[in-house]
């Protein structure tokens, strides 16, 4: 897993999973502290999430809240959305253009 940006914008990639969830919850913890305004997180570069890597982003979700933010999804693969629809999460969390629930395949 990498993650780069700043208080702003963050772009994960790679897998973001139990081995990687601590240094991503670090990243994301301070850059909701260290900032204003929406968080962008960028995941047009994730190859893979599991549950674990799926809470670091609800975690910091409910963090930015806390600190007046909001954390907003970019870029989210396909195979991610239908994960975020199938968990009903894509109705809490903030996805940059939305999810359109038609265009994704029936699983």
């Amino acid at each position: 897993m990498h993650i780069r940006g700043d208080h702003a914008e963050v772009v994960v990639g790679g897998r973001l999973d139990v081995r990687s969830a601590a240094d991503a919850r670090a990243v994301l913890h301070s850059a909701v502290d260290d900032g204003v305004g929406d968080l962008i997180l960028d995941l047009s570069e994730l190859d893979s999430w599991d549950a674990t890597g799926l809470g670091v982003i609800m975690g910091a979700h409910r963090r930015a809240g806390r600190c007046g933010r909001r954390l907003v999804l970019r870029g989210v693969p396909p195979q991610m959305q239908r994960l975020l629809v199938a968990t009903r999460l894509h109705r809490i969390l903030a996805v940059e253009g939305g999810i359109g629930l038609e265009s994704l395949p029936r699983v």
